[in-house]
């Protein structure tokens, strides 16, 4: 299962991990590894490139941990985020929390 953790604190985003492998189909099949893959990655090169909030990440082997965001995050940020949480509901819904579970803290 992919795992999502997400910190809000007064209504902002303080961080995000992702972890974990989907199971759905064999690698290089699962489709929901690569519509979560892509959703992560499309959010956090929109945060790079629209944005000048700053943050720090831990990635590495596909995996995205202790995401934080080391300034106020702004409105395009909280807005990019939202969407990025949008779109993981949504593979959530249609495939099932046995393949992607998301943990808010809010």
């Amino acid at each position: 299962m992919i795992r999502v953790q997400v910190v809000k604190e007064q209504g902002r985003y303080q961080s995000f991990s992702i972890d974990g492998h989907a199971g759905y189909a064999e690698a290089g099949e699962d489709i929901v590894c690569a519509a979560v893959s892509a959703l992560v990655i499309n959010a956090i090169n929109s945060i790079e490139e629209f944005t000048e909030d700053a943050f720090t990440c831990d990635c590495q082997d596909g995996m995205i941990r202790n995401w934080e965001f080391t300034s106020e995050v702004s409105k395009e940020t909280e807005l990019l985020m939202d969407s990025l949480m949008l779109g993981l509901s949504s593979v959530q819904k249609s495939y099932g929390e046995k393949y992607l579970g998301i943990e808010k803290t809010y």
